[in-house]
């Protein structure tokens, strides 16, 4: 089973902590549109083979989209790819889209009485999709300033609420480290998250990548640097609330109720091929990564063209092996030694065995059966261990 990423690169402001691919002007929106399902038809032949289980709209921001948009690309996949019956489509939103807004008077309504923007929820259900995934990040009004989110505390609550009535499937994002969030404040944007009784969190640390408002924040003194050990708190907090309460830690930043992990976000995890559609997106195909100009006209231009302007990159099989590793670990399946040993060989397995000793040792990680797991203590240092397994000189 594979699947298919769309990224829709357009949101209404940035935030002051993404660095992903996305435009604030929709002045190219048909443009890209047109080229988004240009690109779908044109590159059918690297699936031809595949099977395909799951689509995903991420961004950017795809709720900025009318409907209609979207059931157009999701129409042109279902014509030219192989899909199963009943596949994982998700959406990602932010609440301001589909919400009722700040001003609850100004919102028409449909001739059924619904407010227009819930019925945009509405007309997500009926194209096909099944899954939501909430971009809330926070429930407290001063985060959410200080990110520089489009919508506020109560947009948050609206959304959800109306989300609810609509679809079973629901995932909401929540980041975690803000400087001076106290552990009060993380534990009620947890219960609050909890009280809604949704199947399915997200939660990130927060992070400082280069080029970002908020890089320049810290950098200039407006906002206090991020301390790891208040993150790793924090992230220790959400471990604990989330287990007590039935959702799985099933990726070091997913938990889910059984029957609700993210079919899409699991088949990257697991190593499964994917083709990624847009500006910015990067596909995977077992043996070669690519990835999409992040140039907006570059990419309308170049597939206009019928050229798919993109990077390729031939993966070695170090480079197969430390993804894996890299991928494994931060799962609750771990990394299986069978499958170290049957893909890379004798001297693979030798080699991580070795490698883990130090960390087996320090309890961040144990061996259950063949699979090299990351402990409660050892999830929030996963990266870092994966690190230290990589293989770096063999080839």
């Amino acid at each position: 089973m594979s699947g298919i990423y769309i990224h829709i690169p357009f949101c209404k402001q940035a935030c002051h902590y993404c660095d992903f691919h996305f435009s604030t002007s929709m002045g190219k929106k048909a443009a890209m549109l047109t080229a988004l399902n240009k690109e779908l038809v044109v590159r059918k032949e690297e699936f031809k083979d595949e099977v395909v289980e799951t689509i995903y709209f991420g961004g950017g921001t795809p709720s900025v989209l009318e409907v209609a948009e979207i059931d157009t690309l999701i129409q042109t996949v279902y014509a030219h790819y192989n899909v199963i019956k009943h596949p994982e489509i998700t959406i990602e939103i932010n609440p301001d889209d589909v919400s009722q807004g700040h001003d609850n008077s100004m919102v028409g309504t449909t001739e059924h009485g619904k407010p227009q923007n819930e019925n945009k929820l509405q007309g997500y259900k009926q194209v096909g999709i099944n899954r939501l995934s909430i971009g809330i990040q926070s429930f407290f009004e001063e985060d959410l300033k200080g990110m520089n989110r489009a919508h506020n505390a109560l947009e948050a609550t609206q959304c959800i609420d109306m989300a609810k009535e609509y679809f079973e499937n629901i995932s909401i994002d929540l980041i975690y480290g803000i400087p001076d969030m106290s552990e009060v404040r993380w534990r009620q944007n947890i219960e609050k998250a909890l009280s809604f009784g949704i199947p399915h969190i997200s939660s990130y640390a927060l992070t400082v990548e280069p080029k970002t408002a908020l890089a320049n924040f810290i950098q200039k003194g407006k906002v206090k640097p991020i301390d790891d050990a208040l993150a790793q708190k924090h992230f220790q907090t959400l471990f604990e609330v989330l287990a007590a309460n039935g959702y799985d830690c099933y990726e070091v930043s997913n938990f889910g109720k059984p029957g609700f992990y993210s079919k899409n976000n699991t088949a990257y995890w697991l190593g499964k091929k994917y083709l990624g559609i847009g500006p910015s997106a990067h596909s995977y195909n077992g043996r070669q990564r690519s990835w999409n100009s992040s140039n907006n006209p570059v990419y309308i231009r170049s597939i206009g063209k019928g050229e798919l302007p993109n990077e390729v990159e031939n993966l070695s099989k170090a480079d197969r092996y430390n993804e894996y590793v890299m991928t494994g670990l931060r799962t609750s399946w771990g990394v299986s030694l069978i499958k170290i040993y049957t893909d890379f060989g004798a001297d693979y397995l030798e080699y991580i065995k070795q490698q883990a000793h130090a960390h087996l040792n320090t309890e961040l990680l144990i061996l259950e059966g063949d699979c090299l797991i990351a402990t409660k203590k050892g999830k929030f240092l996963v990266d870092g261990i994966a690190s230290d397994l990589f293989m770096v000189h063999l080839e």
